[in-house]
């Protein structure tokens, strides 16, 4: 190809980075090598169009009044275009269309013909209107299987790039640390190794479709004081490494993610997005991380605006490029010619805008024959394969807490689950008959349309009761709101009580109602200050227990609440975290005993009493400690817990050998059982407990899981290989470090549960180790 150019020439400009055989760097390099300063700044903006500041969508957003209109936000290019399809309802042919003609004027307002990077957002699907709504990412976590997180995010990347969507802002990766905190229900959970092996699976299939993964927030958002949006984060230099950072390292490091995204709190005083050492030196320089850092949206102003570490917009700008963040979202306030007018190093600019060419041109945007309407819309964002991937995750999501626990106590309750046979069935509660108390805060008809109010649903998402009705067709259903989720309107509870007390049956649905800064129960800036369930319905649902013959709780909810002395009440009871659209069906499918459930808890239940903050994964101190603390910390329901309604036994747990060296691995195996009448799926989980370390370490900490079908009467052996990497932390000098000593190794079927432990001695000097550690446990399924 002619690399000739005329760089005066205002037409289209051709040369060798429109060469797709050479690499994307060089592609890249050669390209900036010929751009002129306006036209590399404009690489590193944004904009947001069509969205004039009209209902809350992202966080302070009064900030975009301060922005460009798109014409003066194209001109010399542009590096990203912000939401088009997740803004307002269009429908999948409408949003293709659109896209299409904004990028036909992106390329034609800058000479390369340079098309933006097309973002949205997809924590729980594509958010876009009549696209499908799957389960939240606690939901996900809850199934503990990597493998159907890694279907949903094909699935939805091959949506997102059949319409010329290239990145999308997902998947959350931070770590609960306060279940007060709003974005609990974005998460996977309270642990590190299932966060990060579910994060992996995620990125995996969201870029095997060819569409950039970013992860979210780094790093200690989900730590912040008090559990506040936005707040400080409380985090020493160890927790930060061995509980923050890992999650965000694997998916670095084994899962080649393409984007980062800062977040906004600051960790002992400096703000995440201003932050050189986390940003370049240890995401880029250590962990050798090649892709772009994105700004979590108006993080760059907010340096001046919130943290007031800078002075003015131009100065937090200098700070958040030479920190690392390469690309302001969602739109330019902050990156534009200031950068220049205020000093800031050619080199830096230079650097930033190298990393999005090249992620262009990866991306084959460059390439001569891409064109903006080569894309064409898929005939269903909610299409037959995307349900059944939904059905699929909320099936296998939903978690048994407790069955028949009522009968133990009094011997004339009832049974429990499953219900059978019955002949009326009282259905209660806020949650009930309100299919947006099955979604998340980013999921569209929670996000978007609350600000489009006459703007149907746009998918088929049937209630609770809805579900209730389809799966015991013969009983008769009566229905009773008894409370909204928040609020402290008791004005339906009498007859709440009433209806409880005549049906064979009342199935009892409450916990929350998602949305955004202050509008939902859960959410973005939905914050609590206990773990009390919202509004009155702690009162409905004793009000309830008191009054009905037989009662199934059943929780429907971002975070986990302090619900053990409702579930110790109740005949039985059932957690879901926020199912998706086809949450119902399989919530109902549990009750009637179609789907024998096998969810476990990413998150524990806290106790009636436990003080916040406060996860599994703690030192001994940090737990039960009798004569030193009277409070009591003690889930209702530990972390990894699920019943069945058959039973397994784990036996017969060995290991290979009881020595290695400090860089070998050992091979532990378990024998799984189904003790019971039906089939079901055991999901043995892999406890490392460290008894005498250099610094204090988990009592007990997830290092393996996986899940086993076994028919009733059916025995496997399970097989865990450990390297002794697994066993490493962050010792007293800061470094990751495997110890000589004595480790335990148990497979149990919670954090909760005794289970079956081996000993082993790992032996040799202490080892100092880095990114390249092993950083998985393989699992095999073995004939039993």
């Amino acid at each position: 190809m002619d690399a000739t150019v005329t760089i005066s020439d205002e037409r289209p400009t051709t040369g060798l980075w429109n060469d797709p055989t050479l690499p994307a760097s060089d592609r890249a390099r050669a390209l900036l090598g010929v751009m002129t300063t306006a036209e590399k700044i404009a690489q590193l903006g944004s904009t947001w169009p069509g969205h004039e500041g009209g209902g809350d969508v992202a966080p302070m957003q009064d900030t975009f009044r301060g922005a460009e209109c798109f014409e003066d936000a194209i001109v010399d290019g542009l590096g990203h275009l912000t939401r088009v399809f997740g803004t307002a309802p269009l429908a999948p042919e409408a949003g293709r269309e659109r896209l299409a003609a904004l990028q036909e004027r992106v390329v034609a307002a800058n000479r390369f013909r340079i098309p933006a990077l097309s973002h949205e957002e997809c924590l729980t699907g594509l958010n876009a209107w009549q696209a499908t709504v799957y389960p939240t990412p606690l939901a996900w976590a809850a199934t503990f299987n990597p493998g159907l997180t890694r279907r949903m995010a094909a699935a939805i990347g091959s949506d997102m790039a059949a319409v010329g969507v290239h990145q999308g802002l997902s998947p959350v990766v931070d770590v609960v640390r306060d279940y007060r905190w709003g974005r609990v229900e974005e998460t996977l959970g309270e642990d590190p190794y299932l966060v990060s092996e579910l994060g992996l699976a995620y990125v995996q299939g969201l870029q095997s479709a060819g569409v950039v993964a970013t992860l979210k927030h780094f790093a200690g958002y989900s730590a912040s004081r008090a559990a506040r949006n936005h707040a400080p984060a409380a985090l020493g230099p160890r927790e930060l490494a061995d509980v923050v950072l890992v999650p965000f390292e694997k998916a670095v490091v084994k899962g080649r993610v393409g984007s980062v995204m800062n977040a906004y709190n600051d960790i002992d005083g400096v703000p995440c997005g201003a932050d050189e050492h986390l940003l370049t030196q240890l995401l880029r320089d250590a962990w050798g991380f090649e892709g772009t850092v994105v700004s979590d949206y108006w993080a760059v102003a907010f340096l001046a605006s919130l943290h007031h570490v800078a002075a003015d917009i131009p100065e937090a700008a200098r700070a958040a490029l030479q920190a690392g963040i390469d690309v302001e979202l969602p739109h330019t306030t902050a990156y534009g010619q200031a950068l220049v007018d205020h000093g800031v190093p050619m080199d830096l600019l230079d650097r930033a805008a190298l990393r999005v060419l090249t992620q262009k041109a990866e991306l084959g945007l460059l390439d001569p024959d891409w064109r903006p309407g080569q894309y064409t819309a898929p005939a269903d964002f909610d299409s037959a394969r995307n349900r059944g991937i939904a059905r699929a995750l909320a099936e296998e999501s939903v978690v048994l807490l407790d069955n028949a626990s009522a009968a133990r106590r009094q011997p004339h309750a009832g049974q429990g689950l499953p219900l059978t046979g019955v002949r009326s069935v009282a259905v209660i509660g806020p949650a009930a008959d309100d299919a947006h108390c099955l979604f998340g805060c980013y999921s569209f008809p929670n996000h978007v349309l609350p600000h489009n109010p006459a703007t149907p649903m746009g998918i088929e998402a049937p209630t609770v009761l809805d579900a209730i009705r389809r799966e015991f067709p013969d009983a008769l259903v009566h229905h009773e709101t008894g409370c909204q989720v928040t609020g402290d309107d008791r004005g339906g509870i009498e007859a709440a009580v009433a209806a409880a007390g005549t049906a064979d049956v009342t199935v009892l649905v409450v916990g929350d109602r998602s949305g955004l800064f202050g509008l939902g129960s859960s959410g973005e800036g939905c914050d609590v200050g206990d773990l009390t369930l919202p509004g009155v319905q702690d009162e409905l649902v004793e009000a309830v227990l008191g009054a009905a013959r037989r009662t199934i709780l059943v929780i429907v909810s971002g975070r986990p609440y302090a619900i053990g002395r409702h579930a110790r009440a109740a005949d039985a009871t059932v957690q879901a975290f926020f199912p998706g659209e086809e949450g119902a069906a399989a919530i109902a499918g549990v009750l009637s005993g179609r789907l024998n459930p096998s969810g476990r808890l990413p998150v524990q239940i806290p106790g009636d009493t436990a003080g916040q903050p406060g996860t599994y994964l703690a030192p001994p101190l940090a737990l039960r400690s009798d004569g030193v603390s009277n409070i009591d910390p003690t889930p209702a329901f530990p972390f990894g817990h699920g019943l069945s309604y058959t039973s397994f036994a784990i036996e017969d747990a060995r290991a290979d050998m009881d020595t290695i060296a400090v860089d070998g691995s050992v091979r532990v195996r378990a024998t799984i059982s189904n003790t019971g009448s039906r089939q079901g799926t055991s999901v043995p989980q892999l406890y490392l407990t460290d008894p005498v370390a250099s610094v204090t370490r988990p009592v007990r900490q997830l290092i393996g899981f996986t899940r086993v079908e076994l028919a009733a009467g059916e025995t496997r052996t399970v097989e865990f290989e450990v390297h002794a990497d697994m066993t490493s932390f962050t010792g007293r000098d800061l470094r990751r470090r495997v110890e000589p000593g004595r480790i335990v190794l148990t497979v149990a079927q919670s954090a909760g549960d005794p289970g079956r432990s081996v000993e082993v001695e790992l032996r040799g000097g202490t080892r100092v180790v880095d990114h390249t550690r092993t950083m998985t446990t393989a699992v095999t399924i073995l004939p039993g």
